[in-house]
């Protein structure tokens, strides 16, 4: 169901429901206009067979050999079209294709595959898998003109997230007339699901959101929700500041033109596939690259990532590849909690997972002060959290049991043997 933004509130779409969970309803993760933007053309095949169809590639004239791949069913109204419009805008021929996986459904079979980029023909570690141009990368420098008004903005009150998803939403309403049309379609197509084909917690409904009671993650959710309403309600000073950019669309300030929910589904959608490039000045530093996430895979333990060289954004893999297999690429040093609110997955094999246990001194016991500064003079606080890492379990309850025994000791002495030589 497509959302008309000057529409009055009761005939907007409802919230929708994670995918992943429950509810038959489809999120529309950016604004637009029912007449500029027509329902899918049925497809020419009627169910997904991956080894009937063909995938929309992006190869260079070079990069025939090697098997083909699996392949998955594309048409021109949605992966052919995007690689159409890139090839189009001066992406260079590259070693890959987007394919579609099927989608574990909760919707009686209603939900579109995602699309994902994979190897278009078998890679070596060290290979450029792709590379994008800058001139197909969405920045603050490009949406903004002046990196200096982008610096001021993301040091005040507004974050690199909060302006790119302004700037896609006002596109948006242009329709076709858009030069980014085509990557906003795509990204509508992904609904800012993960790999999983889960939404962010963020997007879930409050019944859904039960399923996290006894979760740390609830309170991040809350967290998180009343930070994205504090940049929803300055967005009118980004409108006023950078009024040269926004003078080009003929419409409402942004309060008056999306409602929060709108803007909370399009902030998401941004978050769960904007780059961190390194090595760059601060305007260019988050990243909306065509051909990134979500189209491509994360891992927590993987070492590619999408790195600026000399105008454009290039994917080197690390590691060999057979035609058809999803492309790999670093999430960065994220637990699991981040990976679930920020992108909707969670990786099994995470390295970087870690559950924090908080622990306190008894503020009722009579020698509390002296525990305190015992603990203090020892690198600890009254309220201590340890964080458990996986694989440095043992590691982290050896740190933690002396800190827990200081509540059963009087003796001073004792005290500080057991904190300064921990057990």
């Amino acid at each position: 169901s497509l959302i008309h933004t000057n529409r009055s509130p009761e005939s907007r779409a409802p919230p929708m429901a994670s995918p992943a969970l429950s509810g038959t309803h489809h999120r529309l993760l950016l604004p637009c206009f029912l007449r500029r933007l027509p329902r899918p053309r049925s497809r020419s095949c009627s169910r997904l067979r991956l080894d009937a169809c063909h995938a929309d590639t992006l190869l260079s004239s070079s990069g025939a050999q090697g098997p083909p791949g699996p392949a998955a069913c594309s048409s021109a109204s949605s992966a052919g079209g995007f690689s159409d419009w890139l090839l189009t805008n001066g992406l260079p021929p590259g070693k890959v294709a987007i394919l579609e996986r099927p989608v574990p459904c909760s919707r009686g079979g209603k939900d579109r595959p995602l699309h994902f980029v994979a190897a278009g023909q078998d890679l070596e570690a060290g290979d450029v898998a792709f590379e994008v141009p800058m001139s197909l990368v969405v920045t603050l420098e490009r949406v903004l003109g002046d990196e200096s008004v982008a610096e001021l903005l993301t040091t005040n009150k507004l974050s690199e997230l909060a302006c790119l998803a302004l700037y896609l939403m006002y596109e948006k309403k242009q329709g076709r007339d858009s030069l980014w049309y085509p990557y906003i379609k795509e990204l509508d197509r992904q609904r800012g699901r993960g790999q999983l084909a889960v939404e962010s917690p963020l997007l879930w409904t409050e019944s859904e959101l039960d399923y996290l009671n006894g979760s740390p993650m609830r309170d991040e959710v809350v967290v998180r929700d009343e930070g994205i309403r504090r940049e929803y309600n300055e967005l009118d000073t980004l409108w006023f500041m950078a009024g040269s950019l926004f003078k080009q669309y003929p419409f409402d300030v942004p309060t008056e033109a999306f409602p929060f929910e709108i803007f909370k589904q399009a902030f998401v959608a941004v978050q769960s596939c904007v780059v961190h490039l390194q090595k760059v000045s601060l305007a260019r530093r988050f990243a909306l690259v065509p051909l990134g996430p979500p189209l491509l895979t994360y891992k927590s333990n993987c070492k590619a990532m999408l790195t600026a060289v000399d105008g454009s954004v290039r994917l080197l893999v690390d590691r060999p590849y057979k035609a058809g297999e999803p492309i790999i690429v670093w999430c960065g040093p994220q637990p699991n909690s981040r990976l679930l609110l920020n992108y909707g997955f969670v990786d099994e094999d995470n390295p970087y997972d870690r559950i924090a246990i908080e622990a306190s001194l008894n503020t009722e016991d009579p020698q509390y002060q002296e525990k305190r500064m015992v603990a203090q003079r020892n690198g600890k606080l009254a309220i201590q959290k340890f964080q458990v890492c996986v694989g440095k379990e043992k590691e982290t309850i050896s740190e933690m049991l002396p800190y827990l025994r200081l509540g059963y000791i009087s003796d001073p002495d004792e005290m500080q043997c057991i904190l300064s030589s921990e057990g």
